[in-house]
């Protein structure tokens, strides 16, 4: 009998992370698949309901600026209960205006805190490599946020362009994938539609150096064409192709 025959999934589990052909003991599946389920479950609600130690997050962004921002969703429960209040800023953390910047980045816990945590800041310094002669606010660390809370947050500054990096919802297969949302003139009340959207940032997905490729050729086109959303087309060849030229 060949390996095929003995094992006709095993060619399929090494091309996906999915579960597939887990194979069986009785009529139930065997432990190890049952403990490996049990395991991914455990660490997609411990990503959902952890904390992003914000504190050491603007250390490791030394000596860049920080100032860190609430919600309106006053703990973790709220956060998860209450979508729209994650979505608001909590105005007394608000800055007074000042001068405008080109870019404002959020960094957001959203539903991974380790996304957040593994990923968020070595993705910063790589987008701020490509991003010579921009004017960059202070970093923005969003407490209890979701997408939306980055334009007010953004707006604050007098951003042109907000660059928020969140943690995405996590699946059973990864717990920690984070997301890049950019958004043209941030102000309250942006729709979805008229954002920009980077995902599956993690060690099993996209690389720290091709999202924020990504991230700054949308950023350069959105300043550009005065827009983001469906009417800006990622052109991922374009991108690599576009930035030494736009340096130059």
């Amino acid at each position: 009998m060949t390996p095929f025959e003995r094992d006709p999934f095993a060619r399929f589990r090494n091309a996906t992370r999915a579960r597939i052909g887990l194979g069986r003991a009785g009529d139930a599946l065997p432990t190890s698949a049952i403990l490996d389920f049990q395991l991914a479950h455990a660490r997609a609600r411990d990503a959902v309901h952890g904390q992003v130690d914000f504190v050491a997050l603007a250390k490791q962004l030394a000596p860049v600026p920080t100032v860190r921002i609430r919600s309106r969703a006053k703990d973790r429960t709220i956060y998860l209960a209450r979508p729209d209040l994650g979505r608001q800023t909590n105005a007394a953390d608000l800055p007074s205006s000042g001068d405008p910047y080109d870019i404002a980045f959020i960094i957001a816990d959203g539903l991974s805190a380790s996304a957040v945590e593994h990923h968020a800041v070595p993705l910063f310094k790589a987008c701020m490599k490509r991003l010579g002669g921009f004017s960059v606010a202070p970093v923005i660390l969003g407490e209890q946020a979701r997408v939306a809370f980055g334009d007010e947050a953004a707006a604050a500054f007098g951003a042109e362009v907000a660059i928020v990096l969140i943690g995405e919802r996590p699946g059973l297969s990864v717990p920690d994938s984070l997301g890049a949302y950019i958004t043209f003139r941030p102000q309250s009340g942006r729709r979805d539609s008229e954002r920009n959207c980077i995902s599956n940032i993690h060690a099993d997905g996209l690389s720290y150096e091709v999202a924020a490729d990504k991230i700054v050729w949308i950023v350069r086109e959105a300043l550009r064409l005065q827009l983001t959303g469906v009417d800006l087309k990622e052109n991922a060849e374009g991108a690599i192709e576009a930035l030494p030229h736009q340096e130059a």
